[in-house]
């Protein structure tokens, strides 16, 4: 059973491992939450449905997985802050949607984009291989994050295209402040800007408003905190958006269309569906759709997960303290707690020899470019992420 802490509003996790027995969460220690969280059991009776609906309706099956779509977009649209999915467009992967935001720039007014030099790997790759054909990448670096917006508003200029940029650092778990400050810098110039929110959504509040960002391209997806599998990303547009994206599949000519008189001008839309795509494997909705029921059921909402998130990035973080080892060989950012977003990011020489050393013992971590990242998860135990710590504690040692 978990320690509570003095929060009683946290046991509701006791005995959460219950939910998710073909992940077997109590077998072994899936310490990748921050990546890829495991489904609950539920998860497998909406993939089952999927193949039902198809199998009894055949083409007819679309009606029934649009209205799991419009709830997978209704959910994102609520963990936001917004209050409808009305804005909202799907797709199986955020480079699917990194594209289509890309295609939709008016390159007429320059060739710059300003981004940062902590992006997740879509967005990195993508940038580096524009700023091959000419365009200006000005990648600013995150550090120290207190100023990132800051000094990302002092690259912005006229020939200026996009920003892109991450609301929490994929590497390091980094929550970046101060996002209406970059918003306003976009919003005065009319500058497009796009910002990744895979690392917050339904782990840390995160609401559009209150961050200015309502005018601002959203995306993000339920691989990993939502717990929903692949196959769920979003993109969330803004409301009079009247962008015409190049990459425009023939899904973008459901809805209401805006009349040209031209009739061959390409229609689009109103609303997130000007940014749809094309026809899509329906399973990963009806998967994401079960989940959100349980996620109802069991009343998790962002403030509970996010006490809990914290709870156990905590805990992690106080053990790995405790430890003491040589930071020569690993070591933590010093950052305030309510600083850090759902995992433990730890910097080491060695990340993929740790890593490697870790799965051979039964726990699964991940690493990225020199960071072992440790994602907990609400149907982890305290005992779990204790014992994790101390197996790394040994697994560090032996390096020396």
């Amino acid at each position: 059973m978990n320690v509570d802490n003095g929060n009683n509003s946290l046991r509701v996790f006791d005995d959460f491992a219950s939910h998710y027995q073909q992940f077997r969460v109590s077998e072994r220690i899936l310490l990748t939450g921050h990546s890829h969280q495991a489904w609950p059991d539920v998860a497998f009776d909406g993939q089952q449905q999927a193949w039902k609906d198809a199998a009894e309706w055949v083409d007819d099956k679309w009606g029934r997985a649009f209205e799991k779509a419009d709830k997978v977009k209704a959910f994102f649209a609520e963990r936001l802050g917004d209050s409808s999915g009305e804005h909202y467009t799907l797709a199986s992967n955020t480079h699917d949607l990194l594209i289509r935001f890309l295609s939709s720039l008016d390159w007429k007014r320059g060739r710059k984009i300003i981004t940062t030099d902590g992006e997740f790997h879509s967005m990195r790759r993508q940038l580096a291989r524009l700023s091959e054909e000419g365009v200006e990448v000005v990648s600013v670096p995150v550090a120290p994050t207190s100023t990132l917006t800051e000094r990302m508003r002092a690259e912005v200029t006229d020939d200026t295209v996009a920003i892109m940029m991450s609301a929490v650092m994929f590497k390091d778990a980094a929550i970046i402040p101060h996002l209406d400050i970059i918003a306003d810098a976009a919003n005065s110039r009319d500058i497009p800007l796009l910002v990744d929110t895979y690392h917050a959504i339904n782990v840390i509040p995160f609401n559009l408003q209150n961050q200015k960002l309502d005018q601002a391209y959203i995306v993000g997806g339920g691989y990993k905190y939502c717990q929903f599998g692949e196959g769920n990303c979003f993109m969330r547009i803004p409301e009079h958006c009247r962008s015409r994206p190049i990459i425009t599949g023939w899904y973008a000519e459901f809805g209401e269309l805006e009349k040209t008189s031209d009739p061959t001008i390409t229609q689009y839309p109103k609303g997130g569906a000007r940014f749809q795509g094309s026809t899509y494997d329906t399973t990963s909705h009806y998967r994401a759709a079960a989940v959100i029921d349980f996620f109802s059921a069991q009343k998790l909402d962002v403030g509970l997960l996010r006490a809990k998130s914290q709870q156990q990035v905590g805990l992690l973080r106080d053990a790995f303290d405790a430890l003491a080892l040589d930071s020569r060989l690993i070591s933590r950012a010093d950052v305030p707690l309510e600083q850090i977003a759902g995992f433990l990011s730890l910097k080491t020489r060695d990340a993929q020899g740790i890593q490697q050393a870790l799965m051979a013992r039964g726990i699964l971590t991940d690493q990225r470019d020199g960071y072992l990242r440790l994602g907990p998860a609400p149907y982890m135990t305290d005992r779990q992420l204790t014992d994790a710590i101390e197996t790394l504690g040994e697994v560090v040692t032996a390096l020396r």
